[in-house]
Formats: structure tokens, sequence, C-alpha cells
């Protein structure tokens, strides 16, 4: 083998090395979020601070959201309530209900979706209970930007085309190689929303929804989901409600969302009882 060779390899070598180390150090972050973390918190002293806090994130915070808040309020199909602002999806016989808060821009939430994601489509269509899911963007407040009002309007467009694929698309925004660091603002970007949902075949080349997302026909719905945020003491995301019960286990510090699919397993058979066999 020519020295030439010999180097070329060792330097490959050491790129796959750096490459395992990468994507090792990724998983492990994931880990620690969803073993440590639990939720993004927002801390809000008083009740007070909570109605401050809650309007200031949903002012929008430039002059394009402001705008939209005033503009007609445009629901999607496949929603229900005043504004729009009820998604539940599952079987009409189902009895119980899941409620999930999450955050497009929230680490946790795609922790969450990663590992526990599947486990909740399966319930919903076994009519275990149906999920009413509830998306918020308090995380633009805190972080600045626009990402998370951005992706929950596209979301809306989604939503408009078919719960299925609603449901695909948050996935595929939640998934590991789409989701960024919750400081990167990048579901701003409409290119980048558009992108990701070439991966989902009910919106891969779909016009209505380009358009939708390109018109952001659902920024004022994704404004009025965004006002949840804050009622039955919800602070933080994900955030699991039966009724307006928080399902929780025992954290390090204690009560934390049942992060793990394990943990969520044993936390809906305590609440529902046992899957049916």
């Amino acid at each position: 083998m020519s020295n030439r060779n010999n180097a070329q390899n060792k330097q490959a070598a050491r790129e796959r090395l750096r490459a395992e180390r990468e994507r090792q150090a990724k998983k492990d972050k994931t880990k620690r979020q969803l073993i440590v973390g639990g939720a993004v918190v927002v801390a809000l002293a008083v009740a007070a601070g909570i109605a401050v806090a809650v309007t200031k994130m949903n002012d929008g915070g430039s002059d394009h959201w402001k705008a939209a808040a005033k503009k007609e309020l445009v629901k999607p199909a496949n929603t229900t309530g005043e504004n729009g602002n009820e998604i539940v999806i599952g079987e009409k016989s189902a009895k119980e209900t899941l409620t999930v808060f999450e955050d497009p821009r929230c680490p946790s939430c795609a922790g969450f979706e990663q590992e526990v994601g599947p486990t909740i489509r399966q319930d919903v269509k076994d009519g275990r209970y149906k999920v009413r899911i509830v998306m918020v963007n308090f995380l633009d407040g805190m972080l600045s930007g626009s990402g998370s009002k951005n992706a929950v309007s596209a979301l809306g467009a989604a939503l408009n085309v078919s719960p299925e694929a609603f449901l695909d698309y948050k996935a595929a925004l939640y998934a590991e190689k789409n989701h960024p660091d919750e400081r990167d603002d990048a579901f701003a970007d409409d290119k980048n929303l558009l992108d990701i949902a070439q991966q989902v075949p009910a919106l891969k080349g779909n016009k209505d929804f380009e358009k939708n997302v390109k018109d952001h026909v659902y920024d004022r719905w994704g404004l009025e989901m965004g006002k949840l945020f804050g009622k039955d003491g919800v602070n933080g995301t994900p955030t699991l409600l039966h009724g307006k019960k928080q399902l929780t286990v025992q954290g390090p510090k204690g009560p934390v969302p049942p992060m793990t699919k394990q943990l969520f397993d044993e936390a809906m058979d305590k609440e529902f009882g046992p899957r049916k066999k």
C-alpha cells in the first residue's frame, strides 16, 4: 500500500470517528433532555405575570405578526371550537381524550415526538383515546424570533389537507434530521418548512398546501392557538392533560411529563387502564 493511500485511509478513518462522535453527542443531548429536562418550563411568578407574559408572547414581536393578529381569522378544515383552536383526532367512539401541548421549537417536544409519538398514534388508531393537540408558540417570546408561530401556521395548512397529513408533518418537523436547536429560528423560513413538507406524501407537490404556507393563510389561526398557553396550569411543553389533570411521572427534581415510551406506557396504563390485548 502506498504512503498516499495509507494517509487517505487514516484521514477517512478520522472523519468516520468524528462523525460518529457527533452523532453520539447528539444522542446524549437528547437523552439528557428526555430524562433530566422533562419539559421546557417557563417561570412565571404570579398569576398576573402569566397574563402579561402570554400577551407579550402572542403579540408577534414584529410588524408581520402584529398585522396577522388583526387579519380575518381563517380556520383550517378539521378543527372545531370558536376560533378553530380545537384539534381533536381519533375515533368518535373513544370515551377519553388526551391533550398534548407542544411548541414547534421545543427540543423536549422533539424528543417526546420521536420517542412517544408512534405510541400515541397507535393508541388513537386503536380507539384507546382521542388526542387533542395544542400547538403553542411561547418559545418565540422567550428566545425571540417567529419560528414557532410560522411552523404552527404551516401545520394549519397541513391540517387543512387532512388530520393524517397534519400528524405526519408534525412528526417530520420534530424528526432528528429536521429539528433545529431551539436557539436557531430556522422554522421562520417558509422555504425550510416547505422543504420538510416534501417528506410527507400527502404534502409533497401539493400546490394548495404550498400556496397556503406562502400566503400565510393560517397565521391568525396560529396566534389564536398560542393563546391557549398558560391556561389549565400549562406553563411548559410538552404537557399532557386528561381533563385538567396533568399526567406526570416523578423526575429527579419533581414531577415531569412521561418522556420515554416505557414511562408513557406506565402513565397511560395508570390513567386509562391497561391496553386491550
